[in-house]
């Protein structure tokens, strides 16, 4: 399979319709309507193409948010460089999303008001909910960037939304295929953090499913507000119910102040993880977090196109990429070359190109498609595990990624809840 690199794409030769996107975030640019071999087709249009990226920069995902700031901007300074898309520029407005109230509010402004051809955004689940549902009533496209409840993708999908991270399902899977490897399921008692909110509580119901289905236990589960900072009164409840492992559905912050907390407190029971942002795990700082853990995309990832975006990333921000400013990235990428491809911005013309099965190379060794059935963005997922901090090279050397799940001779589709199992209907 031909790989392209961030910048391969510059010089590429016309396209047809036929041909299958071959490079949604590996391409670097797309340039004007004729660099792609569309003349006399483009329909009369000037101006900027307006998206509005809607991200929390406060709160408890603020942090995450930041990263997704930095790489989608990246991305729009690379396509501008190169001519914009149909020879117009793209004017990424980011704005704070804040809580699902603020986000629904602001989505609907930047619509009407500001005249945004599509949204584009987010990390939390409840706030991509509250967007979805502004984009419905505007018909308007909203490609979720950083949400990972199944629900997005199951009773609350609609036609209007695309999610390009990997769902709650799937990190389950990513992480329980590797404590099923190592002996760490069957049998044992796990007690649990869940973050108290739609994300936490989907990936709790995904989790003692999982235990469920492999002869484990769940003897203890707390449900964690999202503005918690002090977990001693949770590490007591874990210390008297003794598990074999505890397990956290946390999200954001909650994840830096628990692993910190608990390497303090001393308890010998093994941590693992269904939810984790690397920026997360470079906050904990090096010798408190451990474990085994799920991801998306690690900077790590050996790849042509992972490697030349790092390096480019690196340089112009002077730290590696966190899996969100890859996920930003590569999403604004393939948003523009579907604008390329189609030669509109109108969101019914995209939403059935995104639906025909077109591939992208998003930097990761196979190539990945929307399934038309919910709109979900079919990928790889890794497992990773702690170094031990004595052979981390720098402070961002922390984890060991695994191998892609699932494995090269399997569909990718196979870590996923199959379309009668998520219940969306579009």
């Amino acid at each position: 399979m031909k790989k392209f690199t961030s910048n391969s794409i510059l010089n590429a030769k016309p396209i047809s319709r036929r041909n299958v996107l071959k490079a949604g975030a590996g391409a670097a640019a797309v340039g004007a309507g004729a660099t792609f071999g569309f003349p006399g087709i483009l329909k009369a249009q000037t101006g900027a193409i307006k998206i509005g990226h809607l991200t929390p920069m406060t709160g408890f995902l603020g942090g995450l948010g930041e990263w997704a700031v930095l790489g989608i901007q990246m991305a729009a300074e690379e396509i501008n460089a190169n001519g914009g898309v149909l020879g117009r520029k793209l004017e990424v407005n980011s704005e704070d999303s804040i809580n699902p109230n603020t986000a629904a509010t602001k989505a609907q402004r930047i619509l009407e008001r500001d005249g945004a051809d599509l949204l584009m955004g987010e990390i939390s689940s409840a706030s991509a909910l509250a967007i979805s549902q502004v984009a419905e009533r505007n018909k308007k496209l909203f490609m979720a960037l950083g949400p990972r409840s199944d629900t997005l993708r199951g009773k609350n999908c609609n036609k209007y939304m695309f999610c390009t991270d990997i769902p709650n399902t799937v990190m389950v899977n990513a992480v329980g295929g590797a404590l099923l490897r190592d002996g760490l399921v069957k049998g044992k008692k796990f007690h649990t953090l869940t973050a108290d909110y739609i994300f936490g509580h989907d990936l709790l119901r995904a989790a003692k499913a999982f235990f469920s289905a492999n002869d484990a236990s769940l003897v203890g589960d707390e449900l964690i507000a999202t503005d918690v900072t002090d977990f001693s009164p949770y590490l007591l409840k874990i210390r008297q119910a003794q598990p074999d492992i505890v397990c956290l559905n946390l999200a954001g912050n909650q994840v830096t102040n628990f692993v910190k907390q608990y390497a303090e407190f001393g308890l010998p029971y093994p941590t693992v993880g269904f939810n984790l942002n690397t920026s997360d795990a470079w906050a904990a700082g090096p010798g408190n977090l451990s474990g085994t853990w799920p991801t998306v995309w690690y900077h790590t990832l050996n790849t042509p196109g992972t490697q030349e975006f790092v390096a480019n990333f690196t340089k112009k921000y002077g730290k590696p990429p966190e899996n969100h400013a890859w996920i930003e990235y590569v999403s604004l990428k393939l948003m523009a070359r579907a604008m390329a491809e189609t030669q509109s911005t109108d969101t019914h013309d995209l939403i059935k190109y995104f639906e025909s099965g077109a591939k992208f190379d998003i930097l990761k060794g196979r190539e990945a498609y929307f399934r038309a059935s919910d709109h979900q963005l079919i990928q790889e997922a890794y497992p990773f595990s702690v170094k031990e901090a004595s052979k981390a090279k720098d402070q961002w050397d922390l984890m060991d990624l695994g191998p892609a799940i699932p494995g090269d001779n399997e569909p990718l589709e196979s870590i996923y809840p199959t379309p009668e199992q998520s219940g969306c209907s579009l």
